[in-house]
């Protein structure tokens, strides 16, 4: 093993309570929650409501919107969309907000900065 691998090579290790403690990563936890929290309660309604509207209401849910298709059906495959849209939409955001932040942290933790 290298020394570098025990901890006795060039790089010191960063003390990660210092990193954490940084006002970058808490720049990057607090843009991290400003998306994630909306997302999760928006897709966990839009869920919830999915699952009441089979339950409470399967004569709207069993609605034909054509041939063998019923409102049900499209609100079931708009959970899949949804996901997809979802998963996109961070994607961006990170690419955008999220990386760059956790790309200036990386560079000083490896000695890069």
């Amino acid at each position: 093993m290298a020394q570098s691998e025990h901890g006795t090579g060039a790089r010191p290790q960063p003390a990660w309570t210092e990193v954490q403690a940084g006002p970058e990563f808490t720049e990057l936890r607090r843009r991290l929650r400003r998306f994630v929290f909306p997302m999760t309660g928006f897709f966990l309604v839009w869920y919830l409501l999915y699952v009441l509207l089979a339950d409470y209401a399967p004569g709207f849910m069993a609605t034909p919107v054509w041939g063998n298709i019923n409102v049900g059906l499209i609100f079931g495959l708009l959970q899949f969309v949804s996901t997809f849209v979802i998963t996109g939409l961070y994607v961006r955001y990170a690419n955008r907000r999220l990386d760059p932040i956790a790309d200036r942290i990386r560079g000083e933790i490896e000695g890069e900065a």
